[in-house]
């Protein structure tokens, strides 16, 4: 029996990561095209099903025994004391489950960290999430959310930033974020049902900001993250139209992700990134030469929302 799903990357949030489980064997993949095929080697059954299901950002107990990419099975060396037959059927079970399975897997991590917002203590940016409520206690308490960083995800800057040497969209957002969460910053773990959306913020950050400055900075920082935060299951089609509008500007990388994307508002827009993704592969680029190249870059709570303390 597998079991498939995927889990959020976080802090901060940069994509999901696929998860196919057997009994003793677990394929990972964070495209869904290329996958790295792993295996329990515990012959301890009480070791091996504490650690079943405690995700991609805890588990690392497990060996690398092949990777699949673009349907290519490889089979790595294995150490002689461990079962080769075993391993070889685990790997083959895993390849003939992903060769249909769809994509992407459903969200399994419904535990989530939230740092909170400092006026009422509502749900304000989530920093962590996980699968099972045992693995809460694995992860540190502590109440710092991040942006993606500059480095990784670059924000044009306006001619203005630019006279003034302002630090990059992505930290002065993340800065507003710590500010809105006071000088005593609280965050708690949540359970979150599969249909309680009203009092999280859907795009994992609180989006209503009182100044007008604020509410620009903040969707800077979203609207650019738009080929990544596609991959979240569960939008609302104004949420996700909103995003692939804005998407238009970032063709290469909707066209890394799209596999991962549970739905898709405008099949003609998302083929036309897609082609125009292909074309972009195959032109030379210009660096584009910038000063700063180098740098590093209230909703109330819902009755039935449960704290886990």
């Amino acid at each position: 029996m597998i079991r498939a799903y995927s889990q959020r990357l976080l802090p901060p949030f940069s994509g999901f990561v696929q998860i196919a489980e057997s009994e003793r064997a677990r394929a990972q993949s964070l495209d869904g095209v290329n996958w790295e095929i792993l295996y329990q080697a515990s012959d301890d059954p009480s070791a091996r099903q504490q650690k079943r299901g405690q995700g991609y950002a805890v588990d690392r107990s497990y060996l690398p025994v092949a990777k699949l990419n673009n349907q290519q099975l490889t089979p790595f060396l294995v150490p002689s004391r461990l079962d080769a037959e075993e391993i070889a059927a685990c790997i083959q079970e895993l390849s003939d489950y992903l060769s249909t399975a769809p994509l992407p897997f459903p969200a399994a991590d419904i535990f989530e960290y939230w740092l909170l917002d400092g006026s009422d203590e509502s749900p304000l940016a989530l920093i962590f999430s996980c699968c099972e409520a045992s693995q809460m206690s694995v992860y540190p308490a502590h109440t710092d959310w991040t942006a993606l960083p500059h480095l990784k995800m670059q924000i044009d800057y306006t001619a203005e930033e630019l006279a003034r040497s302002d630090p990059p969209v992505n930290h002065r957002f993340e800065s507003l974020v710590a500010k809105r969460a006071g000088k005593k910053p609280r965050a708690a773990w949540f359970e979150r049902g599969p249909d309680e959306t009203v009092a999280f913020p859907s795009l994992l950050v609180r989006e209503d900001w009182p100044e007008q400055t604020e509410h620009e900075l903040c969707q800077r920082y979203l609207l650019r993250k738009s080929p990544r935060l596609l991959m979240l299951q569960g939008l609302s089609h104004p949420d996700r139209e909103r995003l692939e509008i804005a998407a238009k500007k970032y063709a290469v990388e909707v066209d890394e992700y799209f596999s991962l994307y549970p739905e898709v508002n405008d099949q003609s827009r998302m083929s036309a990134l897609r082609v125009e993704a292909r074309l972009r592969r195959c032109t030379p680029q210009q660096p584009k030469a910038t000063t700063k190249d180098t740098e590093s870059g209230p909703t109330p709570l819902s009755k039935d929302l449960r704290i886990l303390e």
